[in-house]
């Protein structure tokens, strides 16, 4: 019979699951106070339908499964459910009667009373809804039952605990556990698809409210859903997307970019991103298109939800930007200010060019970058023009964040917002240093020597200029001093042109320490200076006296030593003084008289001073008449060649110097101390020692058909200014093929100053006309630089010794030594010995028994010409 009535109870208890299955789709609705009042109303109909199948144990007491139907109506409806289903199956217990009435009836508040305890510690998170809880809830719950049948009546008690206190035991809290369990299930299911509803009607509305499009795409491009607010940004309508290929819609490189995308999004290796063109109903647009992987596919393939935007105008925009951006990193300098001139924004090339990083300047007023050198002037200008016309560019200095004031190029723009107000200047600006520095470079080598940083010649006459129109207005004397150094070519010859440049430089600034700051000191080059004096005294004598004053303090100053390193070198210096007032007007004119004044003060022995005496302008008339004659007699073929004999020890004529002389018309015989001087100044001298090779190779041309004279070698002696020439080693070539000469027969002679221009040209233009057969001399050995290792480098046949050392060969062992040693080295370097000025004939036994073999001079001959020359080796001969 008991097991009977829990099978009952059992059937009760899946009613009551049924029942609150169906109740449940009616219930929740955020705790809504209509469905509460439902669900109670079930939960305690549920209780009364259980009492109608009680448990009977004795007359008036009754028992059934409400503990548990309550117990979960509390937990998991809450206070209201609870109380009206309390209520419910309170009031029906009451209504049966009985002995067990107050039994009863606790047993209808303890289950709610412990449910709701269970649901406030549930919902605090200190217990949760499970197996184990729900059944040891379930046992507390009817332990407490059971110990309430100890309220029955007397008598009563024992025998109902010893009937049901078991069962209910074994039965009861199970049943706990099972309605629970379905209970929850219920209630979240229905959470479930009442939070699905929801999702789903959300999404379908934020899709249908946004501008883009999304779609479903399998992983081979198809389409299997579309949903788009706008249709105007699909290619052709959603019914018509559905079932499309990728292909269909996008060239086939770009359908094959979006078909990568999708599947390196199934694969979890894609970026999220895709940016792709598509042809719309409203033209070429560009989308975005975001993907994330469907995990459930309808279809059996893998898809991918892709939500796509319209980004045409923010991809002009990024455009734009990015074309804009690589504006603004260009190679100028560019600032942004606002209103106020604080900088909000620099590029790259500012913090090259001003060395302020971009956290330093942004923030700061562009006064940062102020020089200080413009005026308050200058600015009310530019910003004046920026006021009127929107823009102003110009030159102005900066300064570098190093302290550095630099020169730059600037333009300034306004930026207007609607009104016409200004929001910001945009200024771009060049560091034009190097250009400056070009410019100055320009105008330096234009305008003034580049050794000494004095004034140039162009520069001195544009100032000479200005100083006499000046002297026109003041009526005041000035002063053109022109200075050359004395003997400056020795040391150049001795120590090197670096040492003559320094040397040069020390004398620019003697001369600038020597003179006022308004006088100007000028190089025209070589050693050759001028001091140009101004605002004298007006009247000639005291000026002149003014001029004579400065110039025996310069030449004071010049004859002081001058150290170079180790080194003291001395030297002086002869100036040419010339004045100038308002009645000269000739700049160029006024550089001649000081010129000739300076060559005055030379022939007056050096280390002098000399002012320009009208005298000297006829010397320079009948030195510029002579040079046109030289022009004139080169034309004519008035230079002819004379022979001085050359012999060996033997006494027999072996060869003769080529000597040249000028049949003058009216002037008779010219010796060259009359007009080689004039022939190098005028720039002459090059085409006169062209005329003398070319007269002696035609001299040896005609020899070589002569037998006696066929073996007759020819000197030549050559100038510095033929041969550097660039062209000189052809021309003497094509000369010897002209002509005919054997070039073994034609010898060069040579100066030791001559060769240190240019030691590693002169080498090489040896060297090719060596492989000719042309032989070398150096003539004056000894007087120079005679040194072993130019002797062991250039290519010579013969040493000449100066006459200078056989002049005194007789009476000075000093000499003869020189000689001795100049033979040996001779000797030792396979080269011939030949001395020049022998006179004596001691002085011809002495060069012999010190190892000279071969003799020039006026015991042997003098200079004559070609006939005489000829008789005189037909008598050595005989």
């Amino acid at each position: 019979m008991t097991t009977y009535a829990f099978v009952e109870n059992a059937a009760v208890l899946l009613a009551l699951c049924w029942l609150l299955s169906f109740s449940a789709r009616h219930w929740g609705q955020s705790h809504q106070t209509r469905a509460q009042c439902l669900a109670g109303v079930w939960f305690g109909s549920a209780c009364i339908v259980g009492m109608l199948m009680p448990i009977g144990a004795q007359a008036g007491v009754i028992f059934d499964a409400r503990t548990v139907v309550l117990s979960m109506a509390a937990l998991f409806g809450g206070p209201l459910v609870a109380a009206i289903a309390g209520v419910l199956a309170g009031g029906y217990r009451a209504w049966l009667g009985g002995a067990g009435v107050w039994v009863g009836l606790i047993n209808v508040v303890l289950p709610i009373a412990l449910g709701l305890v269970y649901r406030h510690l549930h919902r605090r998170g200190s217990i949760g809804v499970g197996v184990w809880q729900l059944l040891l809830f379930g046992l507390l719950l009817h332990v407490g039952v059971v110990a309430s049948l100890w309220l029955l009546p007397t008598g009563l008690a024992p025998p109902t605990l010893s009937l049901v206190g078991v069962p209910m035991l074994l039965v009861l809290p199970p049943s706990v556990v099972v309605l629970g369990l379905l209970l929850g299930d219920i209630l979240r299911r229905d959470q479930i698809e009442r939070a699905m509803k929801l999702s789903q009607a959300r999404l379908r509305a934020v899709t249908q409210a946004i501008p883009d499009s999304l779609a479903v795409l399998d992983e081979d491009g198809r389409y299997l859903e579309v949903i788009a607010g706008d249709p105007a940004v699909l290619p052709i309508s959603n019914e018509t997307l559905v079932g499309r290929c990728l292909s269909d819609l996008l060239p086939e490189p770009q359908a094959q970019r979006f078909l990568a995308f999708i599947r390196d999004t199934l694969d979890g290796h894609g970026s999220g991103v895709h940016e792709y063109p598509l042809q719309t109903a409203t033209g070429m647009r560009v989308f975005e298109a975001r993907a994330q992987r469907l995990a459930h596919a309808e279809s059996s393939k893998r898809a991918v939800v892709c939500l796509s935007r319209d980004i045409t105008e923010r991809a002009h925009a990024e455009q734009e930007r990015r074309i804009a951006a690589i504006a603004f990193e260009c190679q100028q300098g560019m600032i942004i200010t606002d209103a106020q001139n604080r900088i909000l924004r620099v590029n790259q090339a500012f913090t090259e060019i001003s060395g302020y990083s971009a956290d330093e300047a942004i923030g700061q007023d562009t006064r940062l970058l102020a020089s200080g050198r413009h005026s308050r002037e200058f600015y009310q200008e530019m910003w004046g023009s920026l006021e009127q016309t929107g823009a102003w560019q110009g030159e102005i200095w900066n300064r570098r964040k190093s302290g550095e004031i630099y020169p730059e190029w600037l333009t300034i723009s306004t930026v207007l917002d609607a009104q016409g107000q200004v929001t910001h200047y945009v200024a771009a600006f060049t560091d034009i240093t190097e250009r400056k520095a070009a410019e100055e470079r320009i105008h330096n080598l234009a305008f003034y020597d580049p050794l000494s940083g004095l004034p140039n010649r162009r520069l001195l006459i544009d100032r000479l200029q200005q100083a006499l129109v000046g002297c026109s207005r003041s009526r005041r004397n000035g002063a053109l001093m022109f200075i050359d150094l004395d003997n400056f070519k020795n040391v150049n010859d001795l120590h090197g042109h670096q040492a003559g440049d320094q040397l040069l430089c020390l004398v620019a600034e003697r001369l600038g320490r020597e003179v006022r700051g308004s006088d100007t000191v000028a190089r025209l080059g070589g050693d050759e200076f001028v001091v140009m004096l101004e605002d004298l005294e007006t009247n000639p004598e005291y000026a002149a006296a003014q001029a004579e004053q400065v110039s025996e303090k310069l030449l004071s100053s010049l004859k002081h030593p001058y150290r170079l390193g180790e080194l003291t070198l001395h030297s002086s210096a002869s100036i040419g003084v010339v004045l100038f007032s308002e009645h000269d007007s000739d700049a160029e004119e006024l550089m001649k008289r000081a010129d000739m004044s300076m060559y005055e003060a030379k022939q007056a022995g050096r280390d002098a001073l000399r002012f320009f005496d009208p005298r000297m302008q006829q010397a320079v008339q009948e030195r510029l008449k002579l040079e046109d004659e030289i022009r004139q007699g080169l034309s004519h073929g008035e230079f002819v060649i004379h022979f001085q004999p050359q012999v060996g020890r033997d006494g027999a004529l072996v060869g003769a110097e080529v000597l040249v002389r000028w049949e003058h018309p009216q002037r008779g015989l010219l010796a060259p101390i009359h007009f080689i001087g004039p022939a190098e100044r005028s720039g002459l001298i090059q085409a006169l020692d062209f005329v003398v090779l070319r007269q002696a190779c035609e001299q040896l041309a005609a020899w070589a058909a002569q037998p006696p004279r066929s073996r007759l070698t020819l000197a030549v002696n050559l100038s510095a200014h033929l041969l550097y020439q660039a062209d000189f080693v052809e021309r003497l070539l094509d000369l010897l093929e002209q002509t005919g000469a054997d070039p073994h027969l034609l010898k060069l002679e040579l100066t030791e100053s001559l060769l240190l221009d240019d030691m590693d040209e002169a080498i090489l233009r040896m060297k090719m006309l060596k492989a000719h057969g042309i032989r070398f001399s150096i003539d004056d050995f000894g007087t120079g630089y005679s040194s072993m290792a130019y002797l062991q480098h250039l290519p010579l046949d013969q040493l000449k010794i100066d006459q200078s050392f056989v002049r005194q060969l007789v009476e000075d062992t000093s000499s003869q030594t020189i000689v001795r040693a100049t033979c040996a080295l001779a000797t030792g370097l396979n080269l011939e010995v030949i001395a020049e000025g022998v006179e004596t004939d001691a002085q011809r036994q002495l060069l012999e028994l010190n190892g000279c073999g071969l003799f020039q001079g006026y015991l042997f001959g003098r200079p004559v010409p070609l006939a005489q020359f000829e008789q005189l080796q037909l008598a050595l001969q005989a």
